[in-house]
Parts: structure tokens; C-alpha cells; sequence
């Protein structure tokens, strides 16, 4: 159930009842919202990489990440196997990569170092509003040279007038692959097709978009007009809050992803999956 790759997930189904092909969009903005196009298979234009097996199948978003880079220099020895999951408010590295990615931003950062308990995260710095942050880019370089530029890495938390504190968003994750969460896919439209098998992105302004005009949306060749899910009606995921940042947690096994524990945009999603799959079900039973 959901949107993963199984055979009995959300696009899955709509796919097999000839709605939409066997793909969806997501597309988070800065303040938060977001929303979700099913059947969308992006652009020509788009960024992509391959989705990887596991044990022959694919079951979770996998994909390679071939190295990070910070700023203008591209770190050695700093690729990883990354699972892509919305559900995951932040982004998570194994642990040697993580060492070896925060501490050449430190390296790079213009401001000073503090330890601040109320976030997850262990390196977060006070700045002067008066002095102007000297952020360097954060990147994901995945094969054969698609780039991944995260739009923000930081989460900021004001202070006062004059200080503001901001932490690089990055906490490490005592596995062999690391979580590209929500945070890291801001700012990007982001394409799961599982009829390619590949994760394709480009740089979006989620808020003021038009669905019609910016997605390649519809459903596989041959399909009866009657059964077409409208597109306008059923395919915008409603506004949801941002997650605190006290609240996110970490990774402790395979099967399980760092989650998001608001309620909120849960109950959200979970009103809108259940609307699918009401109008789902009835072309499934008669397969």
C-alpha cells in the first residue's frame, strides 16, 4: 500500500485499472506544502538516474549516489547507496560519509560553530544578522553526471533582531545506505516512474505552477475515456505544515525509514489515498 514500487501500492493500482500510467510526482515548496500528480512521467529534460534492484526486485527507491560535493570540491570516497523517501522529513548519510561531509562544510561555513540541544543535528552555527552567510552548495553527483543540487541544506531558527542560528540538516545513519528525505527534495518536481524503473527530477516552483501546463500526465495507450481518473479533481495532495525539527527521528532498521510523527498531514494523505482507492476498487474486481 502507499506509493512504493509493490504491486499493490497506490500508482500500482491505478495503473492496473488502466487510469494512469505506473508513475507519480512529488513536489514539495519551502513553506511546507506540496503536493502529489499521479500518472505524471515529467519531462525529456528532467534529470534522472536508474532505480536499483534488491535480490532481483524493486521494491524500495533505491538509487546510487556516486559522490557529494561541497561547494566547488567533490569528495572522494563519499558515494553511498541512498533510499529516496518522502515519509522521511530529513535526509540521513551512513556514518562515514556523514564525518566526512560535515566537516568540509564546517571548513567552508563563515560563521561559528555552537552546540544547540534543541535539534537533532550536530552542527549548528550562530550568525550575525548584520554579516552575510556564506552557505557553500551541498550536491549529489549520481551517475553518468546528473547533478542533485539541494536548494536549501540549513534549517534556520531565529533568534532575535540581531542572531540567528542555522544547522546543516544532516544526521548520521548506522546502516549502509542513507535516506534522501523531504528537506533535501525541496525546491525540485520529482518523478517516480516504475514504468522506466528511474528517479527523474528538475527545478520547480511547486507553488505556482499550473498542473495542466508543467507535467505530462495520462494514462497508458488504448485506454477507454471513462476510465480516466480527471486530472484537475484527484490529483492535488492538500497543503501540509512543515515538521518541527525536534521531532524527527532516525533509521534503526532496513525496513523502516526515518518518519515524520505529525499527525497532520498523515491523516491528509491518508483521507486522499483512501479516495483513490475507493474509485480503484471496482476495476479491480472486475479483472
Amino acid at each position: 500500500m502507499g506509493l512504493g514500487p509493490g504491486s499493490i501500492s497506490v500508482p500500482s493500482l491505478l495503473s492496473k485499472a488502466g487510469l494512469i500510467k505506473n508513475s507519480f510526482s512529488l513536489c514539495f515548496d519551502d513553506n511546507g506544502s506540496g503536493r502529489i500528480l499521479f500518472g505524471d512521467q515529467g519531462h525529456t529534460s528532467d534529470h534522472s538516474t536508474p532505480f536499483l534492484p534488491e535480490e532481483g526486485k524493486y521494491d524500495t527507491f533505491f538509487v546510487r549516489v556516486e559522490s557529494c560535493c561541497i561547494g566547488n570540491l567533490c569528495l572522494k570516497s563519499s558515494g553511498f547507496k541512498a533510499l529516496v523517501d518522502s515519509g522521511s522529513s530529513f535526509t540521513f548519510l551512513p556514518t562515514d560519509i556523514y564525518h566526512t561531509v560535515v566537516l568540509e562544510f564546517d571548513k567552508q561555513v563563515n560563521a561559528k560553530r555552537i552546540s544547540y540541544q534543541q535539534v537533532p543535528w550536530n552542527y549548528c552555527y550562530n550568525t550575525s544578522s548584520k554579516e552575510s552567510q556564506n552557505v557553500p552548495a551541498l550536491q549529489f553527483l549520481f551517475p553518468d553526471n546528473q547533478n542533485f543540487s539541494v536548494h536549501n541544506p540549513t534549517y534556520s531558527i531565529s533568534q532575535n533582531q540581531d542572531f540567528a542560528v542555522f544547522c546543516l540538516s544532516l544526521q548520521p545513519i548506522d546502516d549502509n545506505y542513507g535516506v534522501i528525505g523531504q528537506n533535501f527534495m525541496t525546491g525540485h518536481h520529482m518523478v517516480f516512474d516504475m514504468e522506466k524503473f528511474k528517479l527523474s527530477w528538475s527545478n520547480f516552483n511547486c507553488q505556482g505552477a499550473s498542473d495542466s501546463s508543467e507535467v505530462n500526465l495520462g494514462p497508458p495507450p488504448n485506454v477507454n475515456s471513462s476510465t480516466r481518473l480527471p486530472a484537475n479533481d484527484h490529483q492535488s495532495m492538500p497543503k501540509t505544515p512543515a515538521v518541527p525539527a525536534p521531532v524527527a527521528g532516525r533509521t534503526t532498521s532496513k525496513s523502516s525509514a526515518p518518519q515524520q510523527t505529525s499527525l497532520f498531514p498523515v491523516l491528509h494523505l491518508a483521507h486522499s489515498l483512501l479516495s483513490l482507492l475507493l474509485l480503484v476498487c471496482p476495476f479491480v474486481l472486475t479483472t
